[in-house]
């Protein structure tokens, strides 16, 4: 027999690049397939993970819009950022319209023993914060109207304090009272990425939160999509409502 009968084929293949599946899985969607847009991309979430971990607070896509290059898909960048850490340590966590780096929470045991023991809220601070949380914009005429009962200064005073309530801006009516709301921190101090995300009926029941025998007629309302835009029955705070209201030093104006 010849040398060619008894030589054997081995079979390869011509490695032409991924085929489409692989690529689905290396990339998330949307993401620049462009090499060049790539690289770009790529600086520009190295550039959101040093702002966002060098800030105390949580940082909003505007900042990060204002920092980040010119022609960046913000939300496309923080996508990416959060996927990389979701099995890390720290995890990015969506707050609000804001970003921000926390402890994953299966590591949070290893958190306790520098956890500062905080000074639990009174019955009275609990029932205003979560009438605020549902109801807001809200008055303290209000709050008093759902809770039946007189609501202190000092119990407002104290929410103010935590940083978990605000003064939204005044009702446009006789009076203008105050109005209360939500802030950032207190989504972040709860876990939530929006106000929506609040427990409803049926979970509070589920919790033993809520009596099963409610009254028929009784509802929890739907907190605001965006908590931070005025409603058509507010005014915004001036400066000389802060100075009556004791957060604004009141100005020294020359004789």
């Amino acid at each position: 027999m010849s040398e060619r009968a008894n030589a054997s084929v081995i079979p390869f293949k011509v490695d032409d690049g991924p085929d489409e599946g692989d690529l689905d899985q290396a990339s998330p969607q949307n993401q620049p397939q462009n090499p060049a847009e790539r690289l770009h991309m790529s600086e520009a979430v190295r550039m959101a993970e040093a702002i966002v971990f060098a800030s105390a607070e949580p940082v909003s896509e505007k900042q990060l819009a204002a920092r980040l290059p010119d022609g960046i898909n913000i939300a496309l960048a923080m996508d990416e950022l959060q996927q990389i850490y979701a099995r890390r340590g720290v995890n990015l966590v969506r707050v609000g319209d804001a970003w921000a780096f926390r402890t994953a929470g299966d590591l949070a045991f290893l958190m306790s023993r520098d956890t500062v023991q905080q000074r639990k809220l009174s019955r009275a601070a609990l029932e205003v914060l979560a009438i605020i949380a549902y109801h807001q914009p809200v008055t303290r005429a209000e709050i008093e109207d759902i809770r039946g009962v007189e609501t202190s200064k000092g119990t407002l005073d104290t929410l103010l304090e935590t940083e978990w309530v605000r003064m939204r801006g005044r009702r446009k009516t006789p009076g203008r009272p105050v109005t209360y709301g939500t802030t950032e921190t207190f989504l972040d101090h709860f876990a939530l990425e929006e106000i929506r995300d609040l427990p409803g009926m049926e979970e509070l029941k589920g919790a033993g939160l809520l009596s099963g025998r409610m009254p028929s007629n009784f509802s929890i309302p739907q907190p605001p999509a965006d908590p931070d835009t005025l409603t058509e029955d507010e005014d915004p705070l001036t400066d000389i409502d802060l100075e009556e209201l004791g957060l604004l030093t009141p100005r020294v104006t020359e004789d």
